[in-house]
């Protein structure tokens, strides 16, 4: 099943009429605002818009279709972009919610928020995660691929696409996932690099010189470069040969204008907050656009995005014919992809949990191994591993197999001494649909994945991670392996929106994953209390 459209004969007036609908939607919502960042949507948007109108398999009267293709925007300050096509393409997001961006209680905050807005996939804006995430969601895929894919029945055939910046690719997180993604060759995986050279500081020569591309390249990943982000054919040739590159994920840098027509393009005086009612009018007079209408959307323009509706419905009926053909061709794997997708938990899961009723006093991380191997059988969308800590974690999977690439089926995913990109794509496999991810390392290196972490609460994702030697009894390790002050940065009201506290708001993902963690917890509660006083 092809996931990109076929290319039909397109006005050009036309397609530059939809972008500069996207331009002046996203500099009215930021001025109306009085706050937000312009400068990427208005740079930004032929880029958005050949991927979302001419490749993206998405139905916006369904944006929870298991068989869409998956969008994030990791420069999540640039969110006008999102909401925009949001808006454009169909998706419920009423105009008057863009009329109210950044505003209380409105569903166009600030950054994205999967949880908030439909069509959001995954919350984004502290810079770099939604990159990791973006791994962590083709991870997911692969591994269900592998797992129910059969010749001639690609059930899982997606890819993921991002719109990452400059400032994303100078954090660490976003260097950890991209190695992994290259080791792993995830050919879903395509990235828009919105290459513009600045930040909130000036031009990223004052801090980030380097050659990108040549980074990439090394990490294992195919890249390309478009000269002008405006030019819509070379946007289109270059991801269409980034589809065909089914080994290796795919970085294409576009080089564009920050707040493109402001009369600050270019600089970083165009980066973030509102140009003014006279920038304002200025940047519609270079585009051609009418200066005294705000949240215009000509007709045209409309017809052209809302085709996006008919398009989606139609590809996701195709798919969902095709599931139907499955499942009555392979009855058991098609019981299970049905049972995997719709995040059900066997009846009789928790009988399966070690009693310890007879054990002698073992580490905790032991009595957690015992846990994950004797729920692995019954329970088999967990699936994870660790930062190259799994023999001292115990959170191998007996007879599960490596995930690795020509294996995606395996269960153990060795995520590397990467502790902040594992955080990160655990939150992405999660959010990417059917499996129960998790994730360990050592307590007190809780802290380089914090960030993931306090985003993966925000966002209500179903993870679970394996934070062993708790103890400050690691008298031979030193100071340094000590946690200390991690407990309190983790638990109670020091980390938002515990597990507990959306599972009484009602968000079954929460809920499936509080009855995991209680049991897991009832079942620690019958441990001797007795235990070795220097692990845990």
């Amino acid at each position: 099943m092809s996931a990109s459209t076929p290319t039909r004969d397109r006005s050009a007036e036309l397609d530059q009429l939809c972008i500069n609908t996207i331009r002046a939607l996203s500099i009215d919502a930021v001025q109306r605002a009085e706050s937000g960042h312009p400068g990427l949507p208005l740079g930004a948007a032929p880029m958005a818009y050949v991927l979302w109108t001419r490749f993206m398999r998405h139905n916006p009267r369904n944006p929870r279709w298991h068989g869409r293709d998956r969008f994030l925007l990791s420069a999540g300050h640039g969110s006008m972009l999102l909401y925009s096509m949001l808006h454009l393409t169909g998706y419920d997001l009423p105009l008057e919610e863009l009329k109210n961006f950044r505003q209380w209680d409105s569903k166009t905050p600030g950054h994205p928020e999967n949880i908030l807005t439909p069509g959001v996939e995954i919350t984004t804006g502290p810079l770099g995660q939604g990159f990791a995430n973006g791994v962590g969601m083709a991870m997911g895929a692969a591994h269900l691929a592998a797992k129910f894919n059969r010749e001639g029945f690609p059930l899982v055939d997606n890819y993921v696409y991002a719109v990452v910046s400059d400032g994303d690719l100078m954090e660490g997180v976003a260097s950890e996932a991209a190695s992994l993604a290259g080791h792993l060759k995830l050919g879903k995986l395509i990235y828009l690099y919105d290459d513009n050279h600045v930040t909130i500081e000036g031009f990223t020569s004052l801090a980030f010189s380097e050659d990108v591309p040549g980074r990439f390249e090394s990490y294992g990943w195919h890249t390309s470069t478009v000269e002008d982000g405006n030019d819509l054919d070379a946007l289109e040739r270059a991801i269409r040969d980034a589809q065909g590159v089914t080994d290796r994920p795919s970085l294409i840098s576009v080089k564009t204008v920050i707040g493109f027509g402001m009369p600050t393009a270019g600089t970083r005086k165009a980066h973030s907050d509102a140009p003014g009612a006279e920038a304002v009018k200025a940047t519609k007079r270079s585009l051609g656009w009418p200066e005294e209408q705000d949240f215009l959307i000509p007709e045209e323009a409309l017809a052209e995005f809302r085709r996006c509706v008919e398009r989606g419905e139609g590809q996701e009926r195709e798919w969902n014919a095709l599931v139907e053909k499955y499942t009555s061709q392979f009855t058991e794997q098609g019981e299970a992809w049905r049972v995997t997708m719709g995040g059900e938990l066997p009846s009789d899961w928790e009988s399966h949990l070690p009693t310890f009723a007879d054990a002698k006093p073992m580490a905790t991380r032991q009595a957690s191994g015992e846990v994950i191997n004797a729920l692995a059988p019954h329970l088999p969308t967990l699936v994870g591993g660790s930062a190259d800590l799994g023999p001292s974690n115990n959170t191998d999977i007996k007879d599960g197999g490596s995930f690795q690439h020509g294996s995606y089926e395996g269960r153990i995913v060795h995520f590397g001494v990467r502790e902040h990109g594992m955080g990160a794509a655990l939150t992405g496999m999660s959010l990417n649909g059917g499996l129960i991810p998790y994730g360990g390392t050592f307590m007190c290196f809780s802290d380089y994945m914090k960030p993931a972490i306090r985003l993966a609460a925000l966002s209500h994702v179903q993870v679970v991670y394996v934070f062993t030697h708790d103890s400050v009894g690691l008298g031979e390790d030193g100071p340094t392996h000590q946690p200390v002050e991690q407990l309190a940065g983790l638990g109670g009201r020091a980390l938002p929106r515990s597990a507990r506290d959306f599972a009484v708001g009602g968000h079954a993902d929460a809920r499936r994953l509080d009855a995991v963690l209680g049991a897991v917890r009832r079942a620690g509660a019958r441990l001797p209390r007795e235990r070795h006083p220097a692990v845990g």
